[in-house]
């Protein structure tokens, strides 16, 4: 068993000290770097550069721009709900840290070892929600609210086939603990058993990120921006690292459900792990800059006409195949 901070610390309030400054570094460290990232994906895609000019191919470029967006003042407009405003950026980006400590990241390096550590990361992922909701409602915005309300269809909808295909590699691998998973995976991923729930999966959990091609909560050419119209400086910061964190976090949960966590040859298990999470994370943006959004009918319909009952489908088949094996 991998040892957590509470071992390594002994006392259980500086494990989770230690551990909140390890996660929050490098969630900064990946925001900067996910943010460069997606501006050389796309200008590649379009035949383009992309940043240049600061640093070693750009790289400095995006540090620049959280400068200039931590200068920017913030603005709270008179007609908002000053409660629910002011509390949304937060209920956004608390649960991704307490999400992010559950993740064995190696054979011997975990932040908390938790048995039922599946069930906690599907729970804190659907607390996001309520930031969107309370932006979107606090906000006191046509074009907010309409964004929160098809945020939270767009989360409900997709949540049901999310979860279907985890519950068919629980089924397999008999545990709702990450690290047992992971573990389980020696030396054959679980997408070869399971390569309808890993695809399931992967495109709910591009709709629960509100990314491309199912950013219907945020379609500038309809809602400006979405449940985060009336936000500026940090706070449209905080959203924005949000929204990259759960990149990180839904890649992360299908590595370890579907790719064998940090299992690989040669190179240490993190590496592995770090390797799997971004690329997928590459195939998202590549799903961004390729399709074209849907219209909010047809994202509806895709999810509980044609993703659900796959979902359902592949549940039963593999609980009958494992039944009669």
């Amino acid at each position: 068993m991998p040892r957590d901070f509470v071992d390594i610390f002994g006392n259980p309030w500086l494990a989770a000290a230690a551990a909140i400054a390890v996660i929050m570094g490098f969630l900064s460290l990946n925001a900067l770097m996910l943010i460069w990232m997606e501006r050389k994906v796309s200008a590649r895609m379009q035949r383009r550069m992309g940043p240049t000019e600061r640093g070693p191919f750009g790289l400095l470029q995006t540090m620049f721009d959280m400068i200039k967006l931590l200068g920017k003042e913030l603005i709270t407009p008179t007609h908002v709900s000053r409660k629910l405003y002011l509390s949304a950026p937060v209920l956004m980006f608390v649960p991704i840290v307490a999400i992010c400590s559950l993740f064995p990241l190696s054979e011997n390096w975990v932040f908390h070892k938790y048995d039922i550590a599946l069930v906690l990361v599907l729970a804190f992922s659907s607390m996001s929600i309520l930031g969107i909701f309370a932006a979107g409602w606090g906000s006191n915005n046509k074009y907010s609210l309409l964004g929160a309300i098809r945020s939270i269809l767009q989360n409900i909808a997709y949540e049901v086939p999310l979860i279907l295909a985890v519950l068919a590699v629980v089924l397999v691998a008999r545990s709702l603990s990450l690290y047992e998973i992971a573990m389980e995976q020696s030396p054959i991923p679980y997408i070869l058993f399971q390569p309808l729930a890993a695809v399931i999966f992967f495109i709910a959990a591009t709709a629960e990120t509100n990314r491309a091609p199912f950013d219907i909560p945020e379609a500038e050419s309809e809602l400006i921006g979405g449940f985060h119209t009336e936000y500026s400086g940090m706070r449209f910061g905080m959203f924005f690292f949000a929204e990259y964190s759960n990149m990180v976090i839904v890649c992360a949960l299908a590595t370890i459900l579907f790719l064998g966590g940090w299992h690989g040859p040669v190179l240490p298990g993190v590496v592995w792990f770090l390797i799997k999470v971004y690329a997928l994370i590459f195939i998202m943006m590549w799903f961004r800059w390729t399709f074209p959004r849907l219209r909010f009918d047809q994202l509806l319909k895709f999810s509980w006409l044609l993703l659900v009952p796959l979902a359902v489908a592949n549940l039963l088949v593999t609980a009958l195949v494992l039944k009669l094996l």
